[in-house]
């Protein structure tokens, strides 16, 4: 499940069918696979959101 979030997290256009299959090989199901895929997304997008504006780091 890691490797899965992490490889979508830094190549999410080199994710193949090999991938999910991993994570069913593991014992995810559709709606695992599923939560998985949108929970990794949503992080990285609100922390792009977060990191655009600053969100966190002093103020200069």
């Amino acid at each position: 499940m890691l490797d899965f979030a992490a490889r979508l997290t830094t190549a999410a256009y080199k994710l193949t069918p090999d991938d999910i299959a991993g994570l069913r090989s593991v014992g995810f199901d559709d709606v695992g696979i599923l939560q998985i895929t949108l929970i990794a997304s949503w992080f990285n997008y609100i922390n792009r959101v977060a990191d655009a504006l600053g969100v966190g780091r002093p103020d200069p």
